[in-house]
């Protein structure tokens, strides 16, 4: 056998005992091109609170949490809420949600909620935990939650606020020395996309300096269009001659949804407003008298009237006769005890 037979049959053979081992064993050659698994990892994209049931007191907080994952499946995963008073630092409510099993890779959303006090603010604390293990923690702060209205007193109609048109406007209807009987008109506007239901409309007439209720009145203010005002108009009777405080108050199922002021100004003495008293000089039918033959005397009263404020009576500037009297005697003692 020469070399060139040698070297073709040990070449034939390690074909041969290759080929055997890759039958015998297929995972002993791997893909260059495949990458192997990495393990579960789990991170918090983001948090978003946003407001769920609002009570009188409480106020609940619904936590959406975007959890990352990549990698191998992740088992028993918790997320766990703490919100913490920001002025107090201490609990006020803890909540933990349940996960389980997280694979796929990319993000998926996981609810939770805590309950806090409808006051001040707070840090709600946000931990990811893997078999017991803490691995990722966040912090977001919440503030202004007193400012979230309650669902009872969540209502879209209330009186409307024109810087032009009034929401009380009040007019007298008739009157005598005794009684006066007002006109009320209250403008009543709905905010919201729906068709409102049935609210009440309740009016206090308060006397202004004592507080009295003179009169009350009660109308229901029907169904209002999505961005329509209504006017409900009703009538009151109240002693004449007074100011008058119009209290008006919207109630949704007895509860006070909305309040609005305005005033009635019968007293020609004095005006009132919402928020201060004036004193407006009185008003006399004497101060613009004249014409005619009455018009000469008054125009004479007038002329003594000046004459006196000017210490004028008999021509003589400044000085009436008294006066040039009491000068002469005063001149005459004075000439006497001169040596």
């Amino acid at each position: 056998m020469d070399t060139r037979t040698a070297l073709l049959a040990a070449a034939a053979a390690v074909l041969v005992a290759s080929a055997v081992g890759v039958v015998a064993a297929p995972d002993a050659l791997d893909d260059p091109r495949e990458e192997p698994e990495r393990p579960g990892d789990l991170r918090i994209a983001d948090i978003v609170v946003s407001p769920g049931e609002i009570r009188g007191e409480t106020a609940e907080l619904r936590l959406g949490v975007d959890l990352w994952h990549r990698g191998s499946t992740v088992e028993n995963v918790t997320v766990r809420h703490r919100a913490i008073g920001a002025d107090s630092g201490l609990l006020v409510d803890e909540t933990t949600v349940d996960v389980g099993t997280v694979d796929g890779g990319g993000e998926r959303t996981i609810n939770g909620s805590v309950d806090v006090e409808r006051a001040g603010g707070y840090r709600i604390e946000t931990a990811v935990f893997v078999d017991g293990e803490r691995v990722e923690t966040q912090t977001t702060r919440v503030s202004g939650v007193e400012a979230l209205t309650p669902d009872y007193a969540d209502s879209k109609v209330g009186f409307t606020d024109g810087s032009v048109w009034p929401s009380v406007a009040v007019s007298v209807v008739e009157s005598d020395n005794e009684t006066t009987t007002l006109s009320v008109s209250t403008s009543v506007t709905n905010g919201g996309d729906d068709a409102s239901s049935d609210v009440d409309l309740r009016l206090l007439i308060r006397q202004a300096e004592s507080g009295v209720i003179a009169d009350e009145a009660r109308e229901t203010v029907g169904s209002v269009r999505p961005g329509r005002t209504d006017t409900v108009t009703t009538t009151v009777e109240v002693p004449a001659n007074y100011n008058y405080y119009v209290d008006a108050a919207l109630f949704d199922d007895d509860v006070l949804v909305d309040e609005t002021q305005g005033v009635a100004n019968l007293d020609p003495r004095e005006t009132i407003s919402a928020n201060e008293t004036t004193e407006d000089v009185e008003f006399e039918a004497e101060d613009f008298a004249g014409g005619g033959a009455d018009g000469d005397d008054a125009g004479g009263d007038a002329s003594e009237d000046a004459d006196a404020r000017d210490g004028t009576d008999d021509g003589t500037p400044g000085f009436g006769p008294v006066v040039a009297v009491a000068a002469l005697l005063a001149a005459a003692l004075y000439a006497r005890r001169r040596p």
